[in-house]
């Protein structure tokens, strides 16, 4: 049956209306989605952006005034932070309490002073409490003992030979400083300390000492060539790089050579080759980490990060603001054949420190790209930290994270809290405490958050509070992945000029995790060999999960 013409202009425009309802309604939806998407994209930016902000970590003012600026830091199996400078710069801003004061009649800034050069840190509560030093600590070196005393040694002025001793306390006790009665053998000034085997610390170098000795003493002082002979016009051999390896050997470097050394005879069994580029310690100070130790592989093949520096005269020739080296040396030093394998990190840096993390990765902060140390010799504060992965593939190692907003030069210090986090302390490139002008003495103390702490953290249920040489212990670990868990401990060294002194990462082997009834899972880990691989001592001891650490357990390694 045909369609009438009528009725055809009548579905004809029936079908248009619908059509262009139809165009209209899908014009519409089409504008909607595409808003939804361009503010899901937005979301997604900023998401991003949030995200990338916490990956590069992110930076805290944890004490305002401190009261003195801190050239030496340690922080103490209590959790809390010892600060230390110098005495015979006149005042600090941290008065003694009860009108204590310390008298000197051969200080020739203040024969009498009431005010404080060390202090005791509690980052829990951010409180201070002043502690009273008698001898002048100035460049002085120190170690924590097995029972988590410690001992520092030399300085200058009334504190050359000076040996003195902190035994810590809970963040409301009233520990002190001990002086003790039984001094150096040889004065030190810029001398570096690693804790042994047996007990014992070494101290190596100095000013004008090319020896080494032992604490308590073992025996006469030892001339070491190395400290000797790496000397020149700047004194580029202070605060000499010691790491105890796990053969028992000491690698000890100065200037930019390095050798082995046997301390259980005190002879020199090795020379290594001389590190290319600039000089590497103080004056020129970069800095130096023996890389983490791993009971996977049975703690062998040791390697050794050299990284920074300045360019030889910049000490002597400050006016010339001589660029700070750029590069990093990293070496095996057991190997057959040792050489340096070079390596560029993205920022010129001389002063940094280094600081080893529980996730195995080594955080690079402070410092400056010009000059050198000493008073006044620093130009252009590097404000961005940078993270080495000693695992990464070569040209990957090295990532830069978010900048600090306070200049670090001369005097300023990082150690590794508990919580994950670094605290950051010092800076002071003048004489005396100058609190105005260009880079004035700093008395705030910083927290940097590493980029893992923007994750969820695992927790450890039984933290030990002991682990003797060879032993096992079944960890219950809560939170992250089961699939990708470490038992990392680190111990807590003696921070100054550039180089933790005694600084140590231990990866523990450990077994496949079994997850439990609770949702949690048990790890069995085996502690350190020996007192070779893990000194008697105090450890803050991580679960790491994917990468993210728990809060550490300080527990108490050897058989005590």
């Amino acid at each position: 049956m045909g369609v009438s013409r009528r009725n055809y202009i009548s579905m004809m425009g029936s079908n248009q209306r619908r059509s262009c309802c139809s165009s209209r309604s899908s014009s519409w939806l089409v504008m909607l989605v595409l808003q939804l998407l361009v503010l899901m994209f937005q979301l997604l930016a900023f998401m991003g952006l949030q995200q990338g902000v916490e990956a590069q970590g992110s930076w805290e003012i944890v004490q305002n005034n401190a009261g003195i600026a801190s050239m030496h830091t340690a922080v103490t199996n209590y959790g809390t932070v010892v600060l230390l400078d110098r005495t015979d710069i006149g005042p600090s801003q941290l008065p003694l309490p009860d009108g204590v004061c310390r008298n000197d009649a051969n200080d020739e800034t203040s024969t009498v002073d009431c005010t404080a050069h060390s202090a005791i840190f509690d980052p829990v509560s951010g409180t201070i409490r002043p502690l009273f030093i008698q001898t002048d600590t100035w460049c002085s070196s120190g170690q924590f003992d097995a029972d988590g005393t410690l001992v520092q040694t030399g300085g200058d002025n009334d504190g050359f030979s000076k040996i003195r001793t902190f035994s810590p306390c809970a963040a409301d006790g009233d520990c002190n400083w001990v002086e003790t009665t039984t001094p150096l053998q040889n004065g030190r000034w810029y001398a570096t300390n690693q804790r042994l085997p047996d007990g014992t610390q070494i101290v190596v170098g100095g000013r004008s000492t090319s020896t080494l000795e032992y604490v308590p003493a073992n025996g006469a002082p030892v001339f070491l060539d190395l400290i000797s002979n790496t000397n020149d016009a700047q004194n580029d051999n202070l605060y000499p790089y010691v790491h105890l390896l796990p053969n028992n050997q000491l690698f000890i470097f100065a200037n930019r050579d390095s050798i082995l050394f046997d301390w259980t005879t005190n002879s020199v069994v090795g020379n290594l080759p001389t590190i290319p580029g600039e000089p590497r310690n103080y004056p020129s100070a970069g800095s130096s980490a023996m890389l983490p130790l791993s009971g996977f592989n049975g703690w062998t093949d040791p390697e050794i990060l050299v990284c920074g520096g300045s360019t030889y005269g910049a000490f002597l020739n400050v006016a010339a603001e001589l660029p700070a080296s750029i590069s990093c040396g990293r070496i095996a030093p057991l190997s057959a054949t040792p050489a340096w394998a070079m390596e560029d990190m993205p920022l010129r840096r001389n002063m940094g420190d280094m600081v080893l993390l529980p996730d195995r990765t080594v955080l690079i902060l402070n410092g400056a790209a010009n000059g050198a140390q000493g008073w006044g010799n620093a130009q252009n504060p590097v404000l961005t930290p940078v993270l080495y992965t000693s695992t990464a593939a070569v040209g990957t190692r090295f990532q830069s994270l978010t900048a600090t907003q306070i200049p670090r030069v001369y005097h300023s210090t990082a150690n590794l809290l508990p919580d994950g986090r670094v605290l950051v302390a010092g800076s002071n490139t003048h004489q005396f405490y100058t609190l105005t002008g260009d880079l004035p003495t700093e008395l705030r103390i910083e927290a940097f958050s590493p980029p893992y702490l923007s994750g969820t953290q695992p927790s450890i249920n039984n933290p030990p509070s002991t682990f003797p040489y060879g032993s096992t212990y079944d960890f219950s670990i809560s939170g992250g992945n089961p699939d990708l868990i470490e038992i990392n401990m680190l111990s807590a060294p003696y921070a100054t000029h550039s180089f933790s002194q005694g600084q140590r990462l231990l990866q523990l082997q450990t077994t496949v995790p079994v997850e439990d009834f609770f949702g949690a899972y048990t790890v069995t880990a085996t502690g350190p060999p020996s007192a070779v691989i893990a000194p008697s001592a105090y450890y803050m001891l991580f679960a790491v999960s994917q990468g993210i650490p728990s809060r550490a357990s300080w527990v108490q390694v050897g058989n005590n």
